[in-house]
């Protein structure tokens, strides 16, 4: 695993994305790209992808304004033509022409606005507890947290909070908790510690005063989905969910049993879930 970066163009000039590359594009697998949830980064995957690199190449970016990635001067320029452009900056340094996603919660998003579009880059898509629609009310929950993170004297008090925050995701060893506190920590030029994210990027969904729908965008998605539910997740109701394996692609559904939002993807069976399913024919 190797973290490279690239230049990305926004509305007041340039900015720099992170990503971390695994294993190698001399395969006939298409490379993978694995995009994580809002205030999240690419390392959340490194157990996902140790396993699938193995006779592939994944690139696993951090969102502009999230882990390694520069932040952006001005808020509203954190939206999905925003991110959209930056995949588009990732395929071309990477010279990839087509390739399958692993998306979670707003990754999944992102995976299916593109796999909507003509001609898309997507040959499989993974979508990680998140559907077409979503509403205010899930929205305004996830905001709650997300606009005032919070500030640390140490590092080590990082990981408690994340256990708490973050008890939905369904994480048991040890470890994985232990690596997303140590990918997930920003030291402050005043030698405290907050969260490695930009809080500007909540400034989009407190803005929102409706559900969110696409439901036309998600109908015209072509490729195969394999769709991951959180069985306790408040983002992806089960009528949403089982919606999607009746329309448009007709996902694959798989729901986890003890999990909410989102399935942290660091399970061994929800790993052979994906890797299945991105090699079938």
């Amino acid at each position: 695993m190797i973290t490279h970066y690239f230049q990305s163009r926004h509305s007041q000039g340039s900015h720099r994305v992170a990503y971390t590359e695994w294993g190698t594009a001399k395969t006939l697998q298409p490379s993978i790209i694995c995009v994580h949830g809002l205030t999240r980064n690419g390392r959340d995957f490194d157990r996902l992808a140790n396993v699938l690199a193995k006779d592939t190449a994944l690139y696993c970016p951090d969102i502009v304004g999230r882990g390694q990635s520069d932040w952006l001067p001005q808020s509203s320029d954190y939206n999905y033509s925003q991110y959209i452009q930056d995949i588009a900056a990732l395929l071309f340094t990477t010279q990839q022409k087509e390739v399958d996603w692993v998306g979670t919660s707003m990754g999944g998003i992102l995976g299916m606005l593109l796999a909507a579009l003509p001609e898309s880059p997507i040959r499989r898509l993974v979508v990680n507890d998140v559907g077409p629609f979503i509403s205010l009310s899930a929205l305004q929950h996830i905001l709650s947290y997300v606009a005032h993170p919070p500030d640390f004297a140490t590092r080590e008090e990082i990981e408690p909070y994340l256990r708490q925050t973050y008890a939905s995701f369904g994480i048991t060893r040890e470890q994985d908790w232990q690596h997303m506190a140590l990918h997930s920590a920003r030291q402050k030029d005043d030698g405290r510690w907050t969260l490695a994210y930009d809080p500007t990027i909540a400034d989009g969904l407190s803005a929102l005063k409706e559900d969110v729908n696409f439901w036309e965008s998600y109908d015209k998605i072509r490729c195969p989905i394999l769709l991951l539910r959180g069985q306790n997740s408040d983002l992806l109701p089960s009528d949403v969910a089982h919606a999607m394996t009746r329309r448009g692609p007709r996902a694959k559904l798989i729901e986890i049993p003890g999990v909410g939002h989102a399935p942290a993807l660091m399970d061994e069976q929800q790993i052979g879930w994906i890797k299945d399913f991105l090699r079938s024919s």
